[in-house]
């Protein structure tokens, strides 16, 4: 699900699909007639985070979310900030927890949120206090977790996968 833009975001001026050569080849993107502006949608970088929590991982309920999906924390980084240091920030801030060790699970691509998930594993300590974002969490032993067929799930799959275990996966829904 990538935002359209319908408008210029300097003139105000209808964007409209125009091919240009650029490198690599000829490239239709949304563009501004009157002042030459460009609508990239590039991917945007998500950070995400398997949580370790006395001897269990943490998956937490996005408030908004409908049903009983239980994820990985996730969030945008900021400027200015590295990606170590932007998901032990969503982990604080989302968790109350602390960071105590990261380290690069891998890079994930979300095509249908236009978005490269940027995934790590992160031991933390303190006491659970979650964000109004979060509804909920659960804690899970490495044997009891079940991945999910997206981005973060196949994160938190190759986790476990490097730590010997098998990882089992939900059915997803098909719509």
């Amino acid at each position: 699900m990538t935002h359209q833009f319908k408008f210029c975001p300097s003139c105000a001026t209808p964007l409209e699909w125009i091919a240009k050569l650029e490198d690599g080849g000829e490239k239709e993107r949304l563009r501004c007639v009157a002042c030459g502006y460009t609508h990239w949608n590039n991917p945007t970088p998500v950070l995400a985070a398997v949580i370790e929590y006395q001897g269990q991982i943490l998956l937490a309920r996005n408030a908004a979310w409908s049903g009983k999906m239980y994820a990985l924390i996730t969030g945008f980084m900021e400027a200015g900030e590295t990606p170590e240091r932007g998901i032990a920030r969503e982990i604080k801030e989302e968790t109350n927890l602390d960071a105590s060790a990261l380290d690069l699970i891998g890079v994930y691509d979300f095509q249908r949120m236009n978005q490269i998930i940027i995934a790590y594993h992160a031991l933390a300590e303190g006491e659970v206090q979650l964000s109004p974002e979060l509804a909920d969490y659960r804690l899970y032993t490495p044997e009891a977790v079940k991945c999910w067929p997206s981005s973060t799930g196949y994160a938190l799959a190759d986790w476990l996968k490097s730590r010997g275990h098998e990882p089992q996966f939900v059915e997803w829904p098909r719509t």
